[in-house]
C-alpha cells in the first residue's frame, strides 16, 4: 500500500462527530455482548460445515443434512415438506433445483429448516448474479425452465468444459421439437444413477421420460451449480444434436446420426471391457 494512503486525514467537525458516534455504537455493542455472556448466553459450538456437491438431488441433500446434524434418516425430508421456502411459484413447494451446492457452516443451533432456507436463499442470490431472469427471457424460457435445463446440463456433462456443448444440444433439440432423449431424466424417474439404459427403460411411463415425451421435464432433476446455469443461458453456437461420453474426458458431439451411432458403438465396447468406468 503506498505511504500516502496511510496518512491520517484531517477531520472536519462532521467527521469528528461520525467517529464519536461510531465509537459510541461500538461501546454499546460490546456492552450488550458482555451482558448476554454474563446472563448465561453462549455462542453455539461449531459443528464444522456441510458441503453439498453440484448436481445432487434433493433426496441426496436431505440425507447429507441428516448425517451432518446427527439426525434420524428422513428428518430433513419432513422439514422440507413442513417449511415454507422462498421458491418460485412454478416450483409448487418442491425445492429441487434450489438447494444450492455450496459449503454451509454448521453449529449446535442449526436446524434442517434453517439450513434448507439458507440453501434456497443462496440459490436465489447466485442465480440472480448469473442473470437468470434476463437470460431465460432471451431464450423464451421461464426462470424455472432455465434451472430445469441447467440441472440436465449438470447431470449430463462429463466435465465443466462440456457443459456449454451439452446445453447447445438441449437447445437445438427443443428448437426442433425433438425429444431430448436424456438418460439423466430417465434415471431421475427411476430413482437411480446408471450408464445402462435399456429399451425397456425408455418405455417408462413418467413425465421425466424424455425419450417418450418432448420438451423439458416438469421439474429440475437435481441442484445445478452456477457454471451449469451460465452454460444453459449462454451456450456456444453449434449444430450438435447428439453426444456420448465414450470414456471419461472424451465426449463426442455430432450433428450426424450415423456418426453418433459409431460413437455409441465405441462407448459400448469400452463399457463392456470395463474401460468406461
Amino acid at each position: 500500500m503506498p505511504l500516502a494512503s496511510r496518512r491520517s486525514p484531517r477531520l472536519t467537525r462532521r467527521g469528528r462527530l461520525a467517529l464519536l458516534t461510531a465509537g459510541l455504537l461500538a461501546a454499546v455493542a460490546v456492552a450488550v455482548t458482555v451482558t448476554l455472556l454474563r446472563s448465561g448466553e453462549e455462542t453455539p459450538r461449531s459443528l464444522g460445515s456441510l458441503t453439498v456437491p453440484e448436481g445432487r438431488r434433493a433426496t441426496q441433500v436431505y440425507a447429507l443434512v441428516d448425517r451432518a446434524l446427527g439426525l434420524d434418516a428422513g428428518t430433513t425430508r419432513k422439514a422440507a415438506k413442513d417449511t415454507r421456502l422462498d421458491l418460485p411459484a412454478a416450483a409448487d413447494g418442491n425445492p429441487e433445483g434450489y438447494l444450492f451446492p455450496a459449503t454451509y457452516p454448521l453449529d449446535e443451533s442449526t436446524t434442517p429448516a434453517a439450513l434448507l432456507a439458507l440453501m434456497a436463499d443462496t440459490a436465489e442470490d447466485r442465480f440472480r448474479q448469473a442473470g437468470l431472469a434476463a437470460g431465460a427471457r432471451r431464450l423464451g424460457l421461464s426462470g424455472y425452465q432455465a434451472v430445469t435445463l441447467a440441472s440436465i446440463v449438470q447431470a449430463e456433462a462429463d466435465t465443466p468444459d462440456d457443459m456449454g456443448k451439452v446445453a447447445r444440444v438441449i437447445h437445438n433439440r427443443l428448437d426442433r421439437d425433438r425429444a431430448l432423449e436424456m438418460d439423466s431424466t430417465l434415471n431421475y424417474a427411476l430413482g437411480r444413477s446408471t450408464l445402462d439404459t435399456t429399451h425397456e427403460d425408455t418405455r417408462t411411463d413418467s413425465p421425466y421420460n424424455t425419450y417418450a415425451r418432448r420438451g423439458l421435464p416438469p421439474t429440475p432433476i437435481g441442484n445445478p451449480g452456477e457454471q451449469a446455469l451460465r452454460a444453459a443461458l449462454d451456450p456456444p453456437a453449434g449444430d450438435w444434436l447428439y453426444f456420448v461420453t465414450v470414456r471419461p474426458g472424451d465426449t463426442r458431439f455430432s450433428d450426424d446420426y450415423a456418426e453418433h451411432r459409431a460413437h455409441v458403438e465405441e462407448f459400448n465396447r469400452e463399457h463392456a471391457a470395463g474401460g468406461g468406468g
